[in-house]
């Protein structure tokens, strides 16, 4: 009864703390908008300042929107790659697929003269898709998750290695336009383009509630899933295809952001106490877009128009978790 208490006080506290962060990020920018006009520009009976009503429906409303999503969707990657290879340091970027669409990105950036949005958010995918792909062919043959961990790496190590070349061979300005893309930025999904950026995340979501089962029964080992009857191999394809989907529509449309999807099943599991999935996947998500919420609104440098770049902010959070996490590892629950 203690513990059911308990996992309502973690859901209620993340939610009012969610809607708390979604109001900031609509009132919060550099251009000070009061209170009374963003409910008004919201609800469209504001006859004020035109531009007042362009910052808030088209640059923060979408900006927060896809904050909410992209922090979900990379915590939720994290919490499932974590338990796939029973290793609380992975993360979505540990299988290369970030390194994937961040190579397609650098090919069309870098090498093509007339490069669009709608050809970047392509490049990733494809490039995110291929990677995808040869893990999955690796994990055909490959019956241990932490050699397949392995082989991911060293596809990402190939593809960031592929894109160091490509810099080095590239001009200047080129080169400027890619690093400012691989800061990861949440306001360059404009209200046209979330709606499909909300429908990638929102299916891969769904499709992570179906593993729930079959995740728990990982953390007891591959062999013991087995004996319950989980098709490991299927498990563990369909966890490989859930997690490709999210972080590579995450880097498609936002660039590629760090420590999100690492530091923040942790704080999940630091706030219940648990690493059953029932409850730990759904505070996952909360608790990643209230952490993207807040790193949206950290960029604000207050008092300045200045924007800071997203993977400046998201160390600050996830650094010290991570720290904390490889401290204390013993005295918090993991796999059991």
């Amino acid at each position: 009864m203690k513990g059911r208490s308990k996992i309502i006080n973690v859901y209620i506290g993340l939610g009012v703390t969610l809607l708390l962060l979604f109001c900031g990020g609509l009132l919060y920018g550099a251009v000070k908008i009061p209170l009374r006009s963003v409910i008004q520009i919201i609800f469209g009976t504001f006859e004020g300042r035109p531009t007042w009503t362009h910052i808030v429906i088209q640059s923060r409303l979408p900006q927060t929107i896809t904050a909410l999503f992209a922090g979900a969707s990379l915590a939720v990657s994290g919490l499932m790659l974590q338990t796939l290879f029973q290793n609380p340091l992975a993360g979505p970027s540990i299988l290369g697929i970030s390194d994937g669409a961040y190579l397609g990105v650098a090919l069309v950036m870098i090498y093509f003269s007339f490069t669009t949005y709608l050809s970047t958010i392509v490049a990733a995918f494809i490039g995110a898709t291929v990677v995808l792909l040869i893990i999955i062919g690796f994990s055909r043959k490959v019956r241990n998750s932490v050699m397949l961990l392995i082989i991911g790496i060293m596809v990402g190590y190939l593809a960031s290695s592929v894109i160091s070349i490509l810099n080095y061979y590239a001009s200047a300005d080129k080169v400027h336009q890619f690093v400012l893309w691989g800061m990861g930025d949440f306001s360059g999904v404009s209200i046209e383009k979330l709606p499909w950026f909300v429908f990638f995340a929102i299916g891969g979501l769904i499709v992570s509630i179906f593993l729930i089962k079959p995740l728990n029964a990982l953390l007891l080992g591959e062999s013991y899933a087995a004996n319950l009857g989980v098709r490991v191999k299927r498990v563990r394809v369909a966890i490989l295809i859930c997690t490709s989907i999210l972080t590579a529509a995450t880097t498609a449309f936002c660039g590629p952001i760090s420590f999100i999807g690492l530091a923040v099943p942790h704080i999940a599991r630091l706030l219940l106490g648990t690493s059953n999935h029932k409850q730990l996947l759904p505070i996952t998500l909360l608790a990643g877009a209230c952490v993207a919420l807040l790193c949206n609104m950290l960029t604000v440098v207050p008092g300045s128009n200045a924007i800071l770049p997203l993977n400046a902010v998201t160390p600050i959070i996830g650094a010290p978790v991570i720290i904390y996490v490889i401290v204390n590892r013993k005295n918090i629950q993991y796999f059991n």
